[in-house]
């Protein structure tokens, strides 16, 4: 298996992370469509991997203002999980954030996955809303002063 990761912004792109999306967090884990669908899609950068030509695994790079970032809506097909392809989405998806010149990062994953985000720097910073019975915490990284 040969996993490529594409950051972009186009229309394909927002489709083919919307159709993971909707599959991992509405299907999956039963998390309502219009809390995924929060409008941000358009004005986002979208990492998505590819094993071959199937779209595997997602990413969204929210922009905000002051040079931050939401790094959120990480997921990946049930049957590609533990093989790394969310590690590399999120390696990519830092690299268009610090290419973009943005400053901090922050990220609302469930609370269980704590660990993986600190292992690419992100500090705990406090726990969130509960979402579809999920614990979401908030975690931040700052990219440059």
């Amino acid at each position: 298996m040969k996993i490529k990761i594409k950051v972009a912004q186009d229309l394909e792109s927002i489709i083919e992370s919307q159709k993971i999306r909707n599959e991992v967090f509405v299907q999956e884990q039963g998390i309502p469509i219009e809390l995924d669908l929060d409008g941000r899609d358009d004005n986002s950068y979208h990492a998505l991997a590819y094993d071959n030509n199937q779209v595997v695994g997602v990413a969204r790079l929210a922009l905000s203002e002051n040079n931050k970032a939401v790094l959120g809506r990480v997921a990946v097909l049930k049957e590609f999980r533990g093989l790394g392809i969310a590690s590399k989405i999120v390696k990519a998806s830092l690299l268009k954030a610090e290419n973009l010149n943005i400053r901090k990062i922050d990220i609302y994953p469930h609370e269980h996955l704590k660990g993986f985000y600190e292992s690419f720097g992100f500090k705990y910073i406090e726990k969130s809303e509960v979402v579809g019975n999920h614990q979401l915490i908030k975690m931040g990284k700052t990219l440059r002063p």
